[in-house]
């Protein structure tokens, strides 16, 4: 499920205090990128059986390459999916999500957004 109009959709900034930011936030990058691309997951346990929720946020890089750090990302709009033990995460449209993890999300997207504001370039 795409979560739009967070501020984040379309948002160019700098990798390091993108890594940093993120990481304050409790998204973690770890092993989830290329030297195009990165990306950064938030994990929401839940009750029912087997299935987690993830929060993804995607960008590429506009200059430079996330290995040596100087990066100049472009942020994609944000994913809310639902991880299926031992199948994988879906982000359709047509997955149901509970209506407390959708707010949950754009709070902590909206967040985000708003600490990476200073750091947003033209």
């Amino acid at each position: 499920m795409r979560i739009e109009n967070t501020g984040i959709d379309d948002m160019v900034v700098d990798l390091k205090p993108l890594d940093h930011l993120t990481g304050k936030n409790a998204f973690i990058r770890a092993g989830q990128w290329d030297y195009e691309r990165v990306t950064y997951d938030y994990k929401i346990g839940s009750k029912e059986k087997n299935i987690t929720y993830y929060i993804r946020i995607q960008g590429y890089a506009l200059e430079g390459d996330v290995d040596s750090g100087n990066a100049v990302i472009k942020l994609l709009t944000p994913l809310l999916g639902k991880h299926y033990y031992p199948h994988g995460i879906e982000y359709g449209e047509e997955e149901n999500f509970p209506s407390d993890i959708v707010e949950r999300a754009n709070t902590l997207l909206t967040k985000v957004a708003s600490d990476l504001v200073p750091y947003k370039k033209d």
